[in-house]
């Protein structure tokens, strides 16, 4: 039985434990079909952005959040994060 005194606000809302994919872009890229057809392994595809420029984070198609990609220490060493520079008001986009 749910407390009367709580108000919705103060309830836990259900869809937060539902777990999102966030897709990270790093850059684009737009090579001709016909040398993407050659490339091989260890071919080089060049992007558009350097390894110091921003990172565009996305649910779904939606923009939500940009960051800056570092390496992680400790534990989790190599592993790649992003931390978090603008987040998307969700109403007007990122400024």
């Amino acid at each position: 039985m749910s407390d009367p005194s709580q108000t919705k606000s103060e309830k836990q809302n259900p869809f937060e434990a539902i777990p999102i994919e966030v897709t990270v872009s790093v850059g684009r890229a737009r090579p001709l079909i016909r040398d993407l057809l050659n490339m091989g392994e260890n071919a080089v595809l060049t992007l558009d952005k350097r390894v110091e420029d921003p990172v565009d984070l996305y649910v779904g198609d939606q923009l939500v959040a940009r960051g800056l990609l570092e390496e992680m220490e400790g534990e989790h060493a190599g592993q790649l994060a992003v931390r978090l520079t603008e987040i998307s008001d969700f109403k007007t986009g990122l400024g």
